[in-house]
């Protein structure tokens, strides 16, 4: 099974309907909340050079493989979870 990853803040519109949708389709996630946390935007920044959510880690981060979906829009996210269907 994948690890999913949100990395979310208070307010973000688009942040609940990704974790919403995880929650429809039964997917567990961890939630990386970067509300006045500017330490983990210089995170999100080292690792995929943008400071803005949601982005959301799929896959196995201890091992390396694992892909982030940055764009915003549910189907982005379908898309990635389509291609790692260990998720569910």
């Amino acid at each position: 099974m994948a690890n999913v990853v949100v990395w979310s803040k208070a307010g973000c519109h688009y942040c609940k309907d990704v974790k919403d949708y995880l929650t429809e389709q039964n997917i567990v996630f961890q939630d990386i909340d970067v509300t006045e946390h500017d330490y983990l935007r210089e995170v999100l920044q080292a690792k995929y050079g943008i400071r803005h959510v949601p982005v959301v880690e799929i896959g196995n981060i201890e091992k390396g493989t694992y892909q982030a979906v940055t764009e915003i829009g549910i189907e982005h996210l379908e898309k990635a979870l389509l291609e790692k269907e260990e998720v569910k």
